[in-house]
């Protein structure tokens, strides 16, 4: 049998152990990837008698591309001029 352990941790509220023995690898990385899973402490993998950390090979796989902020400030300043056009346009 293989299952995984989610810890989050809430802070001063404590921590949250989530384990579900029909949840699949994928789907952990799906719930990470969407922020289902936030504040992670540790994913352990249990399969068999054998425990094994793999917190940090669910974060790379789940890591979802940063979007450089040069792309979203072009697109903020093409909507500020076209706003800025709308102003003055005459009525």
């Amino acid at each position: 049998m293989q299952y995984f352990v989610v810890m989050i941790d809430y802070g001063r509220r404590g921590r949250e152990a989530i384990v579900d023995p029909e949840i699949t690898r994928r789907e952990v990385i799906s719930r990470v990837a969407s922020g289902e899973y936030k504040n992670i402490s540790f994913i352990h993998e249990i399969a068999d008698s054998s425990v094994d950390d793999i917190t940090a090979e669910i974060l790379a796989e789940a890591a979802v591309p940063e979007i450089p902020a040069a792309e979203t400030d072009l697109q903020t300043s093409r909507l500020d001029h076209a706003r800025d056009l709308r102003k003055h346009e005459p009525v």
